[in-house]
């Protein structure tokens, strides 16, 4: 009788032993694994390295410049589209990145747009002669400064907190390139949740 007549059809022995079969079997899921991982995972981490470069990203707020309205230790949503659409406009909360001031990120408010002459007296802050309604502060801006034209490319920004506020009154008008994004949202702590104005 040969090996064709005892059920085996042909087949050679098995050349490896139980160890090494299970050997394989967790070889190939570790391979199985590290292809799904590749699959989900890295595309994951490119969409949110293409988000955070160029959608938005996260901060944090630090320091009490823009109190009342932000506090230390909140956390916002930057969005870093609109810019790229439009131009800044007045009012709006900007974080910038000004590298001869140190590497954290700053957080401020525009006040006056490129070709705007600025002037603060008598507690005011006045753009081309007229005064700037602020229904943001809580508080007098005080001490004279100016008058100075913003030039072209450029913003000038103020913290609310215009009494504890490292601002364009101290370096100057900043150049529109330095601005990261737009601060859009307020996710946390849950109480201060919402739209940033």
């Amino acid at each position: 009788m040969d090996d064709r007549t005892r059920g085996t059809y042909g087949e050679p022995p098995h050349p490896e032993g139980p160890e090494t079969a299970a050997g394989r079997t967790i070889l190939q899921m570790v391979r199985d694994w590290l292809f799904e991982l590749g699959e989900t995972v890295l595309p994951a981490i490119v969409i949110a390295v293409l988000i955070n470069l160029f959608l938005a990203q996260a901060t944090r707020v630090y320091g009490s410049s823009m109190e009342p309205n932000l506090h230390t230790d909140q956390r916002l949503v930057v969005e870093k589209l609109s810019y790229r659409l439009h131009q800044p406009q007045r009012g709006d909360v900007v974080v910038l990145r000004l590298p001869e001031r140190g590497p954290e990120l700053l957080i401020k408010r525009v006040v006056a747009l490129p070709g705007e002459t600025i002037e603060i007296r008598e507690g005011r802050v006045m753009i081309d002669g007229a005064v700037l309604p602020e229904q943001y502060l809580s508080q007098q801006t005080r001490g004279q400064y100016g008058p100075v034209q913003v030039p072209e490319g450029h913003i000038f920004v103020m913290g609310d907190n215009r009494g504890a506020s490292n601002d364009s009154r101290v370096f100057g008008p900043v150049p529109q390139v330095r601005i990261v994004g737009r601060a859009w949202v307020s996710y946390w702590p849950p109480g201060d949740l919402g739209l940033v104005e």
